[in-house]
Formats: structure tokens, sequence, C-alpha cells
């Protein structure tokens, strides 16, 4: 899996790099189907904005958050990320279900 982690109007420090990794480590562990993070933090006058792009077979998920500290934006763009993921995963189970269903049994 591939991180990329982008910093626009605020630098990325190792301390924001760690915790952001940290955050999406607990993500990933949900769904092991994850080939590439985009993950951008911004600054824009008194908001806190941190973006994630993630793909996965099939799909792109995004998610955006914003607050008035750079760590809770992280904290709650990690948790709409967690609750995406796992619909996701959820929908790809159903339709392998669907498929198993609708095929004809073999005699």
């Amino acid at each position: 899996m591939n991180l990329n982690i982008t910093g626009r109007h605020v630098e990325v420090t190792p301390a924001i790099r760690d915790y952001v990794s940290t955050k999406l480590d607990r993500v990933i562990r949900h769904f092991d189907n994850v080939t590439s993070v985009a993950v951008i933090l911004s600054v824009e006058k008194l908001k806190q904005k941190a973006e994630v792009t993630l793909h996965v077979r099939g799909k792109d998920l995004f998610v955006e958050s914003d607050d008035a500290d750079m760590y809770a934006a992280i904290d709650s763009m990690a948790d709409k990320l967690d609750r995406q993921v796992q619909k996701y995963k959820q929908k790809m189970a159903d339709h392998n279900h669907e498929a198993l269903k609708h095929q004809e049994p073999e005699a």
C-alpha cells in the first residue's frame, strides 16, 4: 500500500505523519484490498481540513473533514472513512452472495 501525505499551507511534521498513518492503519485493517492512499492536509484561515482518497480495486473512496484543530479533523476523517470502507465491504460481500444464489445448481 502506498501512503502519500501532502500539506497545503501547512508543514507535515513527523508527528502529524505518524498520527495519520496510525489512524489509517485502523481503517485498512478492516479491508485489505487497498492499493494506495492519498491524504491532503490544508489550512484555510481558521479552518483545518483533512481529505483522503482511498484507492481500492474497482472504486475510489473520498472523504473530507474540517475542524478548528488539525488532529480533530484527522480523527473525524478517519471515522468517516472507516464507515465508508465497512459499507463498501458489506456491499461487495452482498453482491458475492447474490451471484452465488443465482447460479444454476449442478446435477
